[in-house]
């Protein structure tokens, strides 16, 4: 079997696709959605802790690129905007869970055995975990997520939230404090 010729734009680099897709060009468009799609994908995997919604966000993501492409000043950047849109996305789902078992799982793994000793262990543990992230104040629970969860260095939190990386490390310090606080009965 012969390979099919690559189309130039495969080899086109951000700018050149991003432009072109903001002029209404669907190609362009698609060879940045195969390009970027599984990290897309797997960024928002890793934000949301399951597989569940990840497909609905990515799907949000390219819907709000296509849109606001032409509003975008440098296609160069494009990999880290459609990064930025996936974040978004993905905190907002988390936000509209009324129960965050999902988050809660990635913090706190199930005990191995079931005992009903260990169960109630970690579902006592789980409630505890769940009641101090929700009386954090929205700015520390949502550094929190991206640096816990999500795994954002500080510099990509501050990027993300558009504040500077030293008020980052604060916002962390006291959120970390504040669960500390919270989750004392555990220590």
């Amino acid at each position: 079997m012969t390979e099919a010729p690559r189309s130039p734009l495969e080899s086109a680099d951000d700018r050149t696709l991003a432009g072109r897709a903001a002029d209404g060009d669907t190609r362009a468009f698609e060879v940045l959605v195969r390009r970027y799609g599984p990290l897309l994908r797997a960024y928002a995997r890793r934000i949301l802790g399951s597989s569940d919604e990840v497909d609905d966000v990515v799907q949000e993501t390219l819907i709000t690129a296509w849109r606001e492409l032409p509003s975008l000043n440098d296609g160069a950047v494009v990999k880290s905007w459609l990064m930025r849109i996936t974040s978004h996305k993905s905190i907002d789902r988390i936000r509209a869970r009324k129960n965050h078992a999902d988050v809660d799982d990635v913090v706190i793994a199930e005990p191995e055995r079931r005992s009903p000793q260990a169960v109630a262990q970690a579902s006592s543990l789980r409630d505890a975990v769940t009641t101090a992230l929700a009386a954090l104040p929205a700015e520390q629970q949502r550094c929190w997520v991206l640096r816990e969860i999500g795994e954002y260095s500080y510099e990509e939190i501050a990027v993300e939230l558009d504040i500077p990386a030293s008020t980052v490390r604060g916002i962390l310090s006291r959120a970390r404090r504040n669960l500390m606080t919270g989750m004392e009965a555990w220590r």
